[in-house]
């Protein structure tokens, strides 16, 4: 049954116009249930998660104070998305606790940027795997996603950008921009990035206090147009993180019901449709995603 779930929901994704990589996984009996779950992708901003903890252990270790004021040039990007001080105009002074609000809460790319400053993209690929958490590739810097043909191009122009990167990917996952290689970029798979997740709610390697902040970041995240209506209510507390990076749309997170459930969901797509905003595959996306939470929950 599960099988014929799976093969549906498959369906129904591309007669929508998207590929993806989906995996639900009950944190507390360890049942899941997936779409290509080990196909791999870029992660976009979903490299923020990795980064917070990596940041946030630095801070218990006492590598790095919280409390430190740090000088922020502004970001100075017009294109629609960017948020936070990637927006700003002028120089600006924030403590580096509160650059991993920006980071991870806003999806802020300029105060992810200082905090990769200070703890490089290399850094924080070893210390996943001091944690076991191979699959996550860190590479490259948040300022490398807002230099693609989506900023050369007018805005009435998107469309264009978006339809070279839906047709100049290889059958082995390389690309011609190297946003879009997993070769290249920050990537992972589903599986990969559930396995963070599962090590951030029920923690044995990463400390219990790291594992805590970044629960609360995520908890705050102000972007919620996503799988948020499909997970979020009265009785259940949704903590994630999105990625949106030209015809990519992803998000990573965990339910928390009231009676007790936990389940961690992570949706990476890529759409085949050249246009900035499609509604219709976000809902799309996270009726996948609802779709296979429930048939988990149920058994």
């Amino acid at each position: 049954m599960a099988e014929a779930l799976v093969r549906d929901l498959r369906a129904e994704l591309d007669e929508g116009g998207l590929r993806g990589s989906f995996l639900v996984r009950d944190l507390r009996s360890g049942a899941e249930l997936g779409i290509d779950p080990d196909r791999e992708y870029p992660m976009a901003s979903l490299v923020k998660v990795p980064l917070a903890a990596a940041t946030l252990e630095r801070i218990r270790r006492g590598e790095l104070d919280a409390a430190t004021q740090l000088e922020v040039a502004p970001g100075r990007v017009t294109t629609p998305g960017p948020t936070g001080l990637t927006r700003f105009h002028h120089p600006a002074r924030v403590a580096l606790g509160d650059l991993l609000y920006l980071s991870t809460s806003l999806s802020d790319g300029t105060a992810a940027d200082v905090l990769f400053g200070l703890t490089p993209p290399a850094e924080v690929t070893r210390m996943l795997g001091e944690w076991g958490l191979g699959g996550i590739a860190v590479r490259h810097l948040l300022r490398d996603l807002v230099e693609t043909p989506a900023e050369r191009f007018d805005p009435g122009e998107a469309d264009l950008a978006h339809a070279l990167a839906i047709g100049a990917s290889t059958a082995g996952r390389g690309h011609r921009l190297p946003q879009l290689d997993v070769t290249r970029a920050n990537s992972a798979s589903a599986r990969a990035l559930l396995s963070l997740l599962q090590a951030l709610w029920t923690p044995s390697k990463i400390d219990r206090s790291v594992a805590g902040g970044v629960r609360e970041l995520m908890a705050n995240n102000l972007i919620r147009h996503r799988l948020t209506p499909d997970f979020a209510s009265d009785a259940a507390r949704w903590s994630s993180k999105t990625g949106t990076l030209l015809n990519l749309r992803h998000e990573m997170g965990v339910v928390e019901h009231a009676d007790g459930g936990v389940f961690a969901v992570v949706a990476l797509t890529e759409s085949r449709v050249p246009a900035v905003l499609q509604p219709e595959a976000e809902v799309l996306m996270a009726r996948v995603a609802r779709a296979l939470r429930d048939k988990v929950r149920g058994g």
